[in-house]
């Protein structure tokens, strides 16, 4: 089954935990000094937080599948969106190991499609020496994380 992930950068992330744990009715599922996610299943959603991003706010939406044939189908669909899909692969993001595809839609919104396959120790683990503490690649408009 999918579900959605949301993900919004903050400056405060205690102040941030307080706030959305008190919405949610939940206390985060994983909490690290720089991020915090919360695994709900009342809206089915993984939203997290971290202090990564390059701006406040929204920072990237997504997909999350649980099987390799929802990822087939889900990165079919965007490069059927003819927007061009970006570095599809696998991926160290917020402290977890993923394979991944991303897009940009047409307001310039990151999008990404992903499975989890394995936690991480590491918020991030760039691809390329040039890339920043950002787990979103350069894909035009988007902002930054993950």
């Amino acid at each position: 089954m999918k579900r959605f992930h949301m993900h919004v950068g903050v400056k405060n992330l205690d102040q941030s935990i307080q706030f959305y744990s008190t919405l949610f009715g939940q206390k985060p599922t994983k909490v690290k000094p720089d991020y915090a996610k919360w695994m709900l299943d009342d809206p089915r959603i993984n939203f997290a937080i971290s202090t990564h991003a390059q701006e406040t706010g929204v920072d990237l939406v997504g997909i999350q599948v649980e099987s390799s044939s929802e990822l087939e189908e889900i990165t079919t669909r965007l490069k059927n969106a003819d927007l061009g899909v970006f570095n599809e692969g696998e991926a160290t993001c917020c402290y977890a190991k993923s394979t991944k595809a991303w897009v940009s839609d047409p307001t310039g919104v990151a999008w990404e499609a992903y499975q989890t396959m394995a936690e991480a120790e590491v918020y991030h683990r760039p691809k390329e020496e040039s890339e920043t503490e950002s787990c979103v690649p350069n894909i035009g408009e988007s902002k930054s994380c993950c």
